[in-house]
């Protein structure tokens, strides 16, 4: 969970110009006795350690949630039905878009499933899962949930890292590859609920992604192989094709 929190900071500080420290007090991790504070710090693990906030201390999700009022939900803790009604139902609360995102495999550990996350919220979240749960009908509307599955980017930085020869992978190949993805997300995504691409597509989404980390990593000095006319060509040409 640490390791996702640590580039979604990465990923604020960048796009607000702030600094790791202040993007990270933007981020609360709740674990197994609840809400990681700084009256918890001599039984922390280290990895936890930056998360600590100056916080009363909270025993749970639900209660954390009523004390900080997220925005967004990343479930990583593979228990099932932690997001419960009470808790989806107060995010559609206090947000108009609650972002809940149910990422543990596999689904029977999933923290809720997608009808739950839109029969909850009246069908206002943005939803997406680890697992895959077929679309939900609500009020006329049908949602399809995105899979955030790492499936949509190790391919692409792979065949990046391959078709560069690069001698090293940074972090921030990480969120270039996670923004190439959301730049491939459409209108007509958005418009079933989706904030991922069809998983159809993901041949070209991972020539686009391999594309972004080669030409990165090129102007970082890491690639092994000339710049080619197009790195998008290039990728293509080195991609494996069944």
């Amino acid at each position: 969970g640490t390791g996702i929190a640590d580039l979604i900071a990465m990923a604020i500080a960048k796009e607000s110009n702030s600094s790791l420290e202040v993007a990270r007090r933007r981020i609360y991790l709740v674990d197994s006795k609840g809400l990681v504070t700084k009256d918890r710090l001599d039984s922390l693990q280290h990895h936890k350690l930056l998360y600590a906030h100056d916080e009363e201390p909270a025993a749970n999700l639900l209660e954390t949630i009523h004390r900080i009022k997220p925005s967004v939900l990343v479930g990583v803790s593979t228990i099932a039905h932690s997001f419960s009604q009470e808790v989806c139902e107060f995010m559609a609360t206090t947000n108009e878009r609650p972002v809940i995102f149910a990422l543990s495999n596999p689904t029977s550990k999933a923290e809720c499933t997608a009808e739950e996350a839109y029969t909850f919220t009246n069908g206002q979240c943005v939803f997406a899962s680890g697992s895959p749960f077929d679309p939900v009908t609500l009020h006329g509307q049908t949602y399809v949930p995105g899979q955030g599955n790492n499936a949509y980017v190790f391919p692409g930085i792979g065949l990046g890292v391959v078709a560069a020869g690069l001698t090293r992978v940074d972090d921030n190949i990480m969120l270039i590859a996670a923004q190439t993805l959301a730049d491939k997300v459409t209108d007509a995504d958005l418009a079933t609920g989706s904030v991922y691409p069809p998983l159809s597509s993901i041949r070209q989404v991972s020539v686009e992604i391999a594309a972004a980390v080669a030409e990165y990593g090129f102007k970082q000095g890491y690639a092994t192989v000339e710049a080619p006319a197009s790195w998008v060509d290039h990728c293509k040409a080195v991609m494996y094709n069944p």
